[in-house]
């Protein structure tokens, strides 16, 4: 396993800290950010090789989010993990569509995400920069 930097963007406190807590535990570099304008700016700051990103948060949608990441140079190529709880096809067509690498439904089984984490850039290797 190689530690990456990833930023957790969930409007939850408790479960972006817990996820944190495990991340850290499992040598990943992590911050954490509570909305969507705030995890901009972490983003931008901390420049992160993964980004989980929950979707239902107000003010701005994950799916925003993840649409100004991929629009972001510096951050277009970052992995992205929307963790929700819209499992429906249409949620996990319209993730793509933002630009997400995977789709995950509340509660995600943690092996699944460390996972996943672990081998971003193995499981995205032909992420392009688009103009």
């Amino acid at each position: 396993m190689t530690s990456k930097r990833v930023l957790v963007i969930d409007d939850n406190r408790d479960g972006a800290e817990s996820l944190a807590m495990v991340l850290e535990i499992c040598g990943h570099e992590v911050r954490v950010a509570h909305d969507g304008p705030a995890g901009l700016l972490a983003a931008a700051e901390f420049l992160p090789e993964v980004v989980v990103l929950d979707i239902a948060m107000p003010g701005m949608s994950g799916y925003e989010v993840a649409e100004h990441l991929r629009a972001n140079p510096l951050l277009r190529e970052a992995y992205l993990v929307a963790l929700t709880g819209f499992g429906k096809p249409e949620d996990e067509a319209r993730s793509n569509a933002a630009g997400f690498d995977e789709h995950l439904t509340k509660p995600v089984q943690p092996d699944r995400l460390l996972y996943l984490i672990d081998n971003a850039r193995a499981a995205n290797p032909q992420r392009v920069a688009t103009g």
